[in-house]
């Protein structure tokens, strides 16, 4: 109990110290408590909250971009000064069209252009017509993007396209919704000309092809969430129910499987997320929470060894997190909405995010971003914690009055941004614990 109010009243001094010498920053909502995690900065971006979000810099700025849930477009927001964070740019989009994914690398930015699902409340409608797709946009200048071309799918009826990967160079990868398929296929889309991107290659799983008279799927969560990275001719694949493939992209006109793998038999949503460690050889995999109150199976966020990526081999599990004491709740089952792991700091492609090493760093919807110390791939512990406090207004309705904490980058100087998908902003925080060379 009194480590928990030690916690929270340093939480308490840093808000204080952010108002007085931040006037950029916008406070943060409050009743957040942390664990060797420092809060320096929040920003509500201007009443549109971020989802996913990437990174990049420009001279001697910082920014994070990113997608929204509840206003088609993207926002630019300037972290230079960590504390000071301030939206300097906001991209419209599409109209009608959710945005709320995107990477970025040889200064394009590959944003998904999705059906907006049932949002009424924030002016978006899926009977109404809205972009299937990814767009390209020039970020060479943050504050002056220019748009290069689109690519919209041949199911303009679809979902579109989900969590891109895109490395920089000839190929986007991407979670298609394809005209004939059951789910999200995988699609490879060459943009050497960025005016005129082309289908270079696709690969599904059997059975979701419908059209072409595969047995359609019993299992609805057999769609790919997203490709997560390639190293040289392999790529990886989160695949929902499906688990992690790994697929041969040589020829990128015919992928090949080389391995699939289960972590959970009976899970909804097996891998949502897999980040590699490339020196030692090991990824880490996580399912997606995707019900409220902990109905439905375990969740996992599993360390895998890839020595071989033919037989990838699970080693050990991360821990639970666990409340603090002097909670109103003793399990965040309890705590209402969901609970469990969602997003990595994943975009290990972007020479501007912090490589895999020794810390791990995964949010957990209600419990907030968790850091992991991994050092021994059989046993990671938690060594931090930043739990956001309760939502000061519902900007998506639809969303729920819940803390979901959604996404998470760190940057290479150790800085950590956080979103709270539609109903918080980006927040900007530092682990201040030890780390283990």
């Amino acid at each position: 109990m009194e480590r928990w109010k030690l916690w929270h009243a340093t939480a308490l001094c840093a808000v204080a110290i952010i108002a007085g010498t931040a006037a950029a920053a916008d406070r943060p909502p409050a009743g957040w408590t942390a664990q060797n995690v420092e809060l320096l900065g929040y920003t509500i971006m201007a009443g549109r909250p971020a989802f996913k979000i990437t990174l990049t810099r420009a001279g001697d700025r910082w920014y994070i971009i990113g997608g929204h849930y509840n206003v088609p477009g993207w926002s630019v927001v300037d972290v230079t000064e960590p504390r000071s964070p301030r939206v300097v740019k906001f991209i419209p989009g599409p109209a009608n069209t959710s945005t709320n994914q995107v990477d970025l690398a040889d200064n394009i930015l590959v944003a998904s252009l999705v059906r907006p699902g049932n949002r009424e409340d924030a002016g978006m409608d899926p009977r109404n017509p809205y972009q299937a797709g990814i767009v390209l946009m020039d970020m060479k200048e943050p504050l002056n993007p220019k748009e290069l071309g689109r690519w919209l799918t041949d199911e303009p009826n679809g979902r579109g396209t989900h969590r891109n990967l895109y490395a920089g160079g000839r190929y986007v990868h991407l979670a298609a919704h394809m005209k004939g398929y059951d789910g999200n296929i995988y699609v490879i889309v060459d943009i050497a000309n960025p005016a005129k991107p082309v289908e270079a290659g696709r690969w599904w799983v059997p059975g979701q092809h419908v059209a072409g008279g595969e047995t359609a799927q019993k299992d609805p969560n057999v769609s790919l969430h997203n490709p997560n990275f390639v190293d040289g001719n392999l790529v990886y694949l989160s695949y929902g129910d499906a688990g992690m493939v790994v697929l041969d992209i040589s020829d990128v006109s015919r992928p090949k499987l080389v391995s699939r793998t289960k972590f959970e038999q009976s899970h909804r949503f097996d891998v949502h997320t897999v980040t590699p460690d490339l020196k030692r050889k090991l990824l880490y995999v996580n399912s997606e929470s995707v019900t409220y109150n902990c109905v439905g199976p375990l969740d996992h966020v599993t360390i895998v060894d890839n020595a071989d990526p033919a037989k990838p081999a699970p080693l050990s599990r991360f821990p639970v997190p666990v409340p603090p004491r002097g909670l109103p709740y003793t399990s965040f089952c309890d705590k209402g909405g969901r609970f469990g792991p969602h997003n990595q700091n994943q975009l290990q492609h972007n020479p501007h995010v912090q490589k895999q090493g020794n810390l791990a760093y995964v949010t957990w919807f209600n419990a907030g971003l968790r850091i992991y110390d991994v050092s021994n791939k059989r046993l990671a512990h938690e060594i931090g914690y930043f739990m956001a406090g309760e939502p000061e207004k519902q900007y998506l309705k639809s969303y729920g009055p819940y803390v979901r904490m959604e996404d998470v980058v760190v940057d290479t100087r150790g800085y950590i941004y956080l979103t709270g998908g539609a109903q918080q902003g980006l927040y900007i925080l530092r682990y201040t614990g030890p780390v283990k060379n």
